[in-house]
This record gives C-alpha cells, structure tokens and sequence, in this order.
C-alpha cells in the first residue's frame, strides 16, 4: 500500500508539473496592420524593384522567456503580391513564378531560434514556395515588448536572402549587354508587430 501511495504521488507531482509547463506558453498572433512583409529584387543588373504581399498571417509560441525555444509558424497569400505595376504583378502570379493559381500560399515552419547575443536571432525552419520546401535562415531583431491598453506587443525584424532558382521561379531574359532582367537572389524583409493571444478563461 505504501509502495502504492509514492507511486500515485510521484504520478501526480509529474501530472502537475506538466499542466505548470503548459500554462506557462506564451502564444502570439501577427498584428497584421502594423506589419509588412518586402522583398527586393535587381532589374536589369542596374537597379532594384520593390515589391511586397499584403495578404499574411503567423503566430509564434513559446515557454523560455529567451524565445530560444519559439516555434514560428507564418503563412503568405501568393496572389497578394504587390510591385505597383498591374501587368507585372499578374505575371508574377503566373506560371513563370509563384503559379498562384496552382500553389496559392507561401509556408514557413521554424525548426529552432538561436540567440546570438543582445537583441539578435537566427531563426532557421523551411519555406515552402510552390511545390518546393528548403530550409531558411533569417537574420531576427527583436525590438523589445511594449504593454498597451489591449494587450502585449512584441516587435521584430526578419531577413533573409533567397534565390528564386531553388523554388522553380525560373522565368528569366538575358540581355544583349549581358546580364539577366531580373536578379537571381531576391532579398525578403518582414517587419512584424505581434499581439500576445490570452489563454480563454
């Protein structure tokens, strides 16, 4: 009987320990009105395009107060591409790249979040574009938490180089200079504003 009750007790003790370590995940949400997500590209070897998707979604969890164990999940609509130029921007949706039609969604899921020291990250997971998924790394500021009247606010700034060639986004023209229309590596800046998502009571 004794050995019984340690038993039961050690059981709940570990039960008990689990249900803290549960509570204990802080959860957030892309506060999407004061985010964006850019990305930058060369044209013609001589300048740069802007360009950027106004249609995205992510949330972010985590339990050490370090976010070194964050899981990061972010999601982007294709077709919400944006250069400010209608004709481009619907060959961007075609099947010469993101194939919106077909593929209508950007997917990245983190794999870890590393501390570099001060307010520097790299958080690394797999991006999905197309049919195609590869690992990412992104080079991750964190610019600190802020508390407002409607909850907690974190802020952080994401970068990363990516070349279209490793997602089928192919489409290309040489010049008769020499030089391709449009660079190879496309440059991928996310400036997120996070709302901390309160456990229902």
């Amino acid at each position: 009987m004794q050995r019984f009750t340690f038993r039961f007790m050690g059981l709940t003790a570990l039960a008990l320990a689990f249900s803290t370590t549960q509570a204990q995940v802080t959860k957030w949400a892309v506060d999407k009105a004061h985010s964006n997500v850019k990305f930058t590209v060369t044209h013609m070897a001589i300048s740069e395009v802007d360009g950027s998707f106004k249609v995205f979604d992510g949330t972010m969890e985590h339990a050490k107060a370090d976010f070194t164990d964050a899981k990061v999940s972010f999601t982007i609509d294709a077709a919400s591409v944006n250069t400010e130029n209608g004709g481009r921007d619907n060959h961007l949706k075609g099947d010469d790249f993101f194939n919106t039609e077909k593929f209508p969604s950007i997917k990245f899921e983190s794999t870890s979040m590393k501390a570099l020291g001060g307010n520097k990250y790299q958080l690394t997971g797999n991006m999905t574009v197309r049919d195609v998924t590869k690992p990412v790394t992104w080079d991750v500021t964190f610019g600190g938490t802020q508390a407002t009247p409607r909850g907690k606010k974190a802020g952080f700034k994401a970068r990363a180089t990516i070349n279209r060639f490793d997602y089928n986004l192919k489409w290309n023209r040489a010049m008769e200079a020499g030089g391709l229309v449009v660079g190879e590596n496309v440059e991928v800046v996310l400036n997120i504003q996070m709302n901390e998502v309160k456990a229902a009571q």
